[in-house]
């Protein structure tokens, strides 16, 4: 069973209640240094394929199709065990899906949220 599960922006402050902090961006954040980035984790093999996040560009009037997509991606062998990954650490504490995105409820995470949060 899913514990918590939010997502944010990389850029915004720390919190104590974030639980595990995960970037889920497969480039890193412009202008972040990685120990400013306060992660526990770097999953970039769980985000969009570079293919799908260059078709979405973050145009809100693509994002079901997006969703759609990326669910798929989600259950192929290149993301599989990342996703995994993902789903077991959700299950142990509360997770934090960080992205650079600014437009979050738009966002891989926003998806990925969705999808951790699902009953298989």
């Amino acid at each position: 069973m899913a514990k918590q599960i939010t997502y944010r922006r990389v850029y915004e402050e720390t919190s104590p209640q974030d639980g595990k902090r995960v970037l889920v961006d497969r480039v890193w954040p412009r202008g972040m240094r990685k120990e400013d980035a306060h992660l526990d984790e770097w999953l970039r093999d769980v985000a969009p394929s570079t293919e799908l996040r260059k078709w979405y560009s973050h145009e809100p009037s693509r994002f079901t199709e997006f969703r759609r997509r990326y669910f798929a991606e989600l259950r192929d062998s290149g993301h599989r065990q990342a996703a995994e990954h993902l789903r077991d650490l959700a299950a142990q504490d509360k997770l934090l899906l960080l992205t650079a995105t600014k437009d979050v409820d738009h966002s891989q995470a926003a998806v990925l949220t969705e999808w951790l949060t699902r009953k298989r």
